[in-house]
C-alpha cells in the first residue's frame, strides 16, 4: 500500500514539474512574444533651437519638444522612442528616406510638406514668429520696415517659408540669407551687425539672451500664429494615431500646459 502511494506521489510530482516546465516556458514565450512588440522609433530633432531642443551645460539633450516627446514615449508602451539629432535643413530629406521616423522640432503646416508627409493631428504648441532685431537697433519696428535689408534664418525653417513667402507676394525686397550654423550663426550675425534682422520666437529671444547674451529685441506684432505639429511619413497613421491620444491625454493631465511654462515661460498650448 505504501509502494503504492510513494509511486503515485512521484507520478504526480512528475506531472506537475512538467505542467510548472511548460507554463514556465509559456509564460518566458509570451513574454519573449511581447518584447518583440515592442518597436523602436527615431525621432529626429535637432540641438540648436533655444527651449525646444538643445543640449544644456551638461550636454544633455532637453527642450520643451524632446521633454514633451518622451513624456509621450511613456504613454505608449508598445514603442520605444530614441532621439537622433542632425541639423535642422536635414531633418525632411531624413524622414523621406526612412532615417527618422517622425520629426519634433515645431513644424509648421504648409503645403509642400503636406505633400509629402504626414501630420498628426492634435497641435502641441502655438508658435509666435516675430521680427527681431539687435537691442540698439530703432530704424526696424515691423516686417515692413525689413526693405533692403538682410534677413538671416534657418533653411527650410518656419521662418525661412514665411519670409519667402511673404517677400514674393509683396514684392518686399528683403535680402534672405541662410544661417550655417542655426542659431549660434544667427545670432553672431545680429549682433555683430552683419544681418539687420531674424523671425523667430520671443521665447528663443529670452533664452539667447539670458544665457549667451544675444542683445537682441522682438518689434511689432506677431507675424504669424501657427499651430505647431509633429511630422511623420505618409504610412506612419498607427504611429500617428497613437501620439495623438497620448497627447490628449497630456493635455487633459495638464502636462503640456506646465512644460511649456517651463521651457517656453508662458503657456503656448492655449488656443487650441
Amino acid at each position: 500500500m505504501k509502494k503504492t502511494l510513494l509511486i503515485v506521489m512521484a507520478l504526480l510530482l512528475t506531472f506537475l514539474g512538467a505542467c510548472s516546465s511548460k507554463e514556465s516556458t509559456s509564460t518566458a514565450k509570451s513574454r519573449d512574444s511581447k518584447d518583440k512588440k515592442v518597436q523602436k522609433i527615431i525621432v529626429g530633432t535637432g540641438t540648436q533651437f533655444p527651449n525646444i531642443c538643445f543640449l544644456d551645460k551638461n550636454g544633455k539633450l532637453t527642450g520643451y519638444d524632446v521633454e514633451l516627446v518622451r513624456q509621450i514615449d511613456e504613454k505608449l508602451p508598445e514603442y520605444e522612442f530614441e532621439f537622433k539629432t542632425m541639423e535642422f535643413s536635414n531633418l525632411l530629406l531624413s524622414l523621406e528616406t526612412n532615417k527618422i521616423d517622425f520629426v519634433a522640432h515645431q513644424m509648421e503646416v504648409n503645403d509642400e510638406r503636406k505633400e509629402k508627409f504626414l501630420f498628426n493631428k492634435e497641435p502641441y504648441n502655438v508658435f509666435p514668429l516675430q521680427v527681431t532685431v539687435h537691442q540698439d537697433n530703432n530704424d526696424i519696428h515691423s516686417i515692413k520696415d525689413l526693405k533692403g535689408k538682410k534677413a538671416i534664418v534657418s533653411a527650410t525653417s518656419n521662418s525661412a517659408v514665411f519670409l519667402e513667402k511673404y517677400n514674393k507676394e509683396n514684392d518686399a525686397g528683403i535680402e534672405i540669407v541662410y544661417s550655417g550654423q542655426g542659431a549660434d550663426d544667427t545670432k553672431n550675425q545680429i549682433k555683430t551687425g552683419r544681418a539687420d534682422a531674424t523671425i523667430t520666437t520671443p521665447f528663443a529671444v529670452d533664452f539667447l539672451n539670458k544665457q549667451a547674451d544675444a542683445q537682441q529685441k522682438v518689434v511689432g506684432e506677431p507675424l504669424l500664429n501657427s499651430k505647431v505639429y509633429f511630422l511623420l511619413r505618409k504610412n506612419e497613421t498607427p504611429l500617428q494615431k497613437r501620439i495623438d491620444e497620448a497627447l490628449v491625454e497630456l493635455k487633459e493631465e495638464g502636462v503640456v500646459s506646465e512644460l511649456s511654462k517651463k521651457w517656453l515661460g508662458a503657456d503656448y498650448s492655449v488656443g487650441f
